[in-house]
């Protein structure tokens, strides 16, 4: 049975594959501290396995990117999943944290295909608003999984330990890449493709940097990335050894912050129509910032964790689930010709600056305060409300 452009299902599944990776990163956050224990390390090192997912992550979708503007996006879908299912059984299998990261770094591999190809089908088939509706609508759907992840991965940690969440992800992965090979029809038509020569693909991404409104919507992206990651990558052990949250109360925590990003992006789904791009990159960037500077406050009372990180969190991913989507859309329609380079380069530079944040996060939560976690998440929103007001619409053209 094909999925259909312009259906429900077309919708759920685009939804699914942009879902992985935060599949990947999310389920297995309540298991970082038993993997700690498990392989006797510090915390640096179990943070490791989830930069260098990242980081693999992104390089991966500069392959992928180009390679489908010239082979088309079905079978390099199709060949990530494989790297990808092989990679989750190879972290399933990891005696050591050295094992466990370089089987991350190739499940990162494979992961990167499910993301930069999930966009560059959107930009095949949509534009500008319809666009960003579609974008919105995807990551409202998608918003369910890093909800449920970290509770359901809480869960399977306590009934099987942390290696079952890795199985789960290689089942994941594969029931993915089955739909794909089933079910989906190539979006890029012959005359869009292009050359795969390394020197054309370095005139696309040349010509990509040079244009001041990709890198203006790849900039308040990256800004709103990298403060999720920041969170992300330090919430588990502020949240679990600094306030004493159990796996399972941190997953709920966690799902809950999450329902603040699917609220931003029904409200992107429900408005870009009427409002336009612009207006709400506005909107998302200043709850980003609101949400920031009120965890700040809000950390320095006696006030309960669910109220000082929480809750403020859940005020800036509303802003990230606003603001997201917009900024792909607006920075991948002026290509429609090279959209999957575009949706790469854009992925990887955000990824990239993300991990980075994530590594200095972790470095510096070894002195046991959260504050490094939370000021770097509040200068994030920051730096996104800037970048939306300070470089407008107008000067980026």
């Amino acid at each position: 049975m094909r999925v259909k452009p312009g259906t429900v299902g077309f919708t759920i599944f685009l939804s699914a594959l942009t879902a992985l990776g935060p599949l990947s990163t999310d389920m297995y956050l309540p298991s970082l501290p038993a993997i700690q224990r498990t392989f006797g390390v510090d915390t640096g090192a179990v943070q490791m396995t989830l930069s260098v997912f990242l980081i693999g992550a992104a390089g991966a979708q500069l392959v992928y990117g180009p390679l489908s503007d010239r082979f088309g996006r079905r079978p390099l879908l199709l060949a990530g999943y494989v790297v990808y299912v092989a990679a989750s059984l190879g972290c399933l299998f990891s005696g050591t944290i050295g094992e466990l990261t370089l089987a991350r770094f190739f499940q990162a591999l494979g992961s990167g295909a499910s993301v930069v190809l999930a966009r560059a089908i959107v930009r095949d088939l949509y534009a500008a608003e319809h666009a960003g509706q579609m974008l919105a609508r995807m990551a409202s759907i998608m918003g369910v999984v890093p909800a449920i992840a970290p509770v359901a991965g809480g869960l399977v940690q306590g009934a099987f330990g942390w290696h079952a969440n890795f199985l789960t992800m290689a089942a994941g992965g594969a029931i993915l890449g089955v739909v794909s090979f089933f079910g989906l029809d190539e979006t890029l038509h012959p005359e869009r493709r292009q050359s795969a020569n390394f020197r054309a693909i370095l005139s696309h991404y040349a010509r990509l940097l040079r244009n001041a409104q990709f890198l203006r919507y790849l900039l308040v992206a990256s800004f709103c990335f990298a403060g999720v990651f920041a969170f992300v990558s330090g919430s588990s052990f502020v949240l679990q050894n600094i306030y004493g949250l159990s796996p399972v109360a941190y997953g709920l925590s966690f799902g809950a912050m999450i329902f603040g990003y699917i609220s931003g992006t029904l409200t992107g789904a429900r408005f870009t129509m009427k409002l336009g791009i612009e207006r709400m990159l506005q909107l998302g960037s200043a709850m980003a910032l609101a949400g920031g500077a009120t965890m700040i406050v809000l950390s320095q009372t006696s006030l309960p964790p669910v109220a000082a990180i929480i809750l403020p969190m859940m005020l800036y991913t509303y802003g990230v689930g606003v603001t997201m989507p917009q900024s792909m859309a607006g920075a991948l329609t002026p290509f429609p010709e090279i959209a999957g380079t575009a949706s790469a380069l854009m992925g990887f530079l955000q990824s990239a600056f993300s991990a980075a944040v994530g590594l200095y996060v972790g470095h510096m939560l070894a002195n046991g305060s959260a504050m490094p976690m939370i000021l770097t998440t509040a200068a994030m929103g920051s730096l996104s409300f800037l970048t939306v007001f300070a470089f407008g619409r107008s000067k980026a053209q």
